[in-house]
């Protein structure tokens, strides 16, 4: 019998990789590949407004959205164990900026910070949540690092919260969960570029344009706008802008229509109604999402068209 050659985890310093908590470790936590890792880690689905935010006489290490549902995610780093003087800054930070969620992170939690974020759940209303988490560093051989987020603390009831999401839930948006989940691994399976949001029971799957107002959509709807019926489905990949200050520049997107769709190879679909906060520009196929052996072709399809609409609109959102 052969036995395997296996190689072992190899814990790596905080400190080897970031010399200070400002100049180094917030800045790599604030990149989107690893806001995105933590997010997946606690469920949510984060996008960075700004680093070093000032409130009072404090600064903020990071302050995100959920974009999920557009409420305000606050971050505070240490490369050392907790201590009292960020906790007291926590309190500061969710005072004066109103966050509805507080990420802190260290290198290791005393039992007695933990305790105080467990306590802070517990005696907030659920509009407030607190998280702790604990970041380590390892590597395999000679291979390069990878960092690794643990929860020590998080919000009562939220990992059967985030289960409960997903029950009771119709038949079409139990397809519509399965259909995001697998394109998900596709888009991973595939070293795409795009970042894919957290699957969920709907018609649609955020992809980041890294700024705020600004994403891509992802669309798998029952609904078929060019046979205006349920019998047949169809998908879009859509640039989607919601705020006033987007929209107004949508305007400016698109007076470069013509040279925007003749860079992509196609017409897209714009829509910008005077009466709506939002706008969008589209492209659509028919398809059957009932048909999973076809999901396949649908996510390729999906995959080609929000990489080719990333490419144009990303400039416009700078």
């Amino acid at each position: 019998m052969t036995i395997p050659d296996l190689s072992r985890l190899e814990h790596v310093e905080l400190r080897e990789k970031f010399k200070t908590e400002a100049g180094d470790f917030t800045p790599w936590l604030a990149d989107e590949s690893n806001i995105s890792l933590l997010g997946d880690t606690i469920g949510l689905d984060l996008e960075v407004e700004a680093q070093e935010k000032e409130v009072g006489p404090f600064r903020a290490d990071i302050l995100c959205k959920d974009t999920a549902d557009d409420t305000w995610v606050l971050i505070e780093n240490q490369l050392e164990r907790t201590d009292h003087t960020h906790l007291g800054q926590l309190m500061t930070y969710a005072s004066g900026l109103k966050a509805v969620t507080i990420i802190w992170i260290a290198q290791k939690f005393t039992e007695e910070h933990r305790a105080a974020i467990d306590w802070l759940n517990e005696i907030t209303d659920s509009d407030f949540k607190f998280f702790g988490i604990e970041v380590e560093l390892w590597k395999i051989g000679n291979s390069e690092v990878a960092p690794k987020f643990n929860i020590v603390s998080k919000p009562n009831e939220w990992s059967r919260a985030v289960a409960r999401g997903q029950e009771g839930i119709t038949d079409a948006r139990q397809l519509q969960l399965r259909f995001w989940n697998a394109f998900k691994s596709y888009v991973e399976d595939h070293g795409s570029q795009i970042r894919t949001g957290k699957p969920g029971p709907q018609n649609w799957m955020n992809i980041s344009l890294g700024k705020t107002g600004y994403q891509l959509l992802a669309v798998a709807s029952m609904w078929d706008q060019e046979s205006h019926s349920y019998s047949k489905n169809e998908i879009r990949a859509e640039l989607y802008v919601s705020s006033e200050e987007s929209k107004s520049k949508f305007v400016v997107i698109e007076s470069q229509r013509e040279v925007i769709e003749k860079e992509l190879g196609y017409e897209l679909t714009w829509l910008n109604p005077e009466e709506m906060k939002s706008a969008r520009a589209f492209t659509r196929k028919t398809v059957d999402l009932n048909d999973e052996a076809d999901w396949m072709n649908q996510h390729a399809w999906l995959l080609e068209n929000l990489v080719k609409l990333q490419k144009v609109f990303k400039p416009f959102t700078r």
